[in-house]
């Protein structure tokens, strides 16, 4: 598993992008310049009909920095979203604007802090002139404050189905949410009998869903992948640095141990998030491996930042130092698209495997 020329030359292109403008200031040059808003969606639509592996180096990027731009949100579960649903009509229309990041969207999916497909609840039921009216609340809608198109799942006769909503239709009401990650753009979105339209076949948004958990995990475990050897990167250069007892600290061997196992960690973490990223062009292996990796690179995520912390010391609990920042996010990260106990016991479910 090894990444092109190219896509080492797309990793030194964002790095460049990233290093010239913070924050938010960053999702114009990145989709003007590099093209990352669709970088996955098909040529025939506007974009550049690159795939997952692409779409892993960006996330890498972006989790170093702990970039705020919406990415994961518009560019990987919108666009996969109207990909899975198979709706050539709606891909038409909705995605060469996300994929020139003019338009950002957005997919209402969690309900109760699930992100399982079969638990969905808001309702969905047949309005006038083909519409539908949906009736339901959502949760942690990734950039949802923000997006111009909002793609809702909602429960119709049929089952599970995926509908666009106009987002400043009658009946929408969209509340930025107070998160304990700042960097991470996340609203509530609540709709009382708002006009929607249909996007692919009624009832079958399971699968939609299905496909777009496992893509939305492999994308993630490459963010916290790069999030991780960030956090190792700035705790060696802290234990280089740090002077105690007339040395280094990291010339310590109680701190070159922790350090070496954070780095197993990061490794670790990186083959696993690279395995899903290589499945996802049609592996059938693929759900198994993005749980595999939306679990480990949660926990390795969350432990190398618990230790950026403690081998910062005294500065890496302060509001100025960045430690917070990577340790928020990586909780943060760790829930979002399902907790690593619930991967696992899906993955666990898949193979077959009974727990005693």
């Amino acid at each position: 598993m090894r990444l092109t020329e190219e896509q080492e030359e797309l990793r030194s292109a964002v790095r460049a992008v990233l290093g010239r403008h913070a924050g938010d200031a960053a999702w114009r040059p990145l989709t003007e310049q590099i093209g990352v808003a669709g970088l996955a969606v098909p040529e025939e639509y506007g974009g550049a009909g690159y795939g997952a592996r692409e779409v892993h180096v960006v996330l890498e990027e972006l989790g170093r920095e702990l970039s705020p731009v919406p990415f994961l949100g518009s560019a990987v579960l919108a666009v996969q979203a109207l990909l899975a649903s198979g709706d050539t009509e709606a891909c038409a229309r909705l995605l060469p604007d996300l994929a020139s990041g003019m338009v950002v969207g957005a997919l209402a999916w969690a309900e109760h802090g699930s992100w399982d497909p079969s638990d969905v609840r808001a309702e969905a039921r047949p309005g006038p002139g083909g519409t539908w009216r949906i009736t339901g609340s959502k949760e942690h809608v990734l950039d949802g404050a923000q997006a111009g198109v909002l793609l809702v799942a909602a429960r119709s006769g049929a089952g599970v189905s995926l509908f666009e909503v106009p987002v400043h239709g009658s009946g929408v009401h969209r509340e930025a949410a107070v998160t304990m990650d700042s960097t991470r753009a996340q609203a509530c979105v609540v709709l009382a009998e708002a006009e929607g339209r249909l996007v692919g076949a009624e009832g079958e948004g399971e699968g939609v869903l299905a496909r777009v958990r496992d893509l939305a995990c492999t994308a993630l475990a490459a963010e916290q992948v790069g999030a991780a050897s960030r956090c190792l990167e700035l705790t060696l250069a802290y234990a280089g640095e740090r002077v105690q007892f007339g040395r280094p600290i990291g010339s310590f061997q109680a701190v070159k141990h922790r350090l070496a196992d954070a780095y197993v960690l990061v490794e670790s973490a990186r083959s696993a998030a690279l395995g899903a990223a290589f499945a996802a062009s049609g592996d059938p292996e693929l759900p198994r491996l993005a749980a595999a990796a939306k679990s480990a690179c949660s926990e390795a995520f969350s432990a190398v930042a618990g230790e950026m912390i403690q081998l910062h010391g005294g500065i890496g609990i302060t509001w100025e130092h960045d430690a917070h920042r990577y340790f928020k996010r990586a909780h943060g990260s760790s829930q979002l698209f399902g907790t690593p106990a619930s991967h696992r016991a899906r993955l666990a479910a898949d193979l077959g495997l009974v727990a005693t």
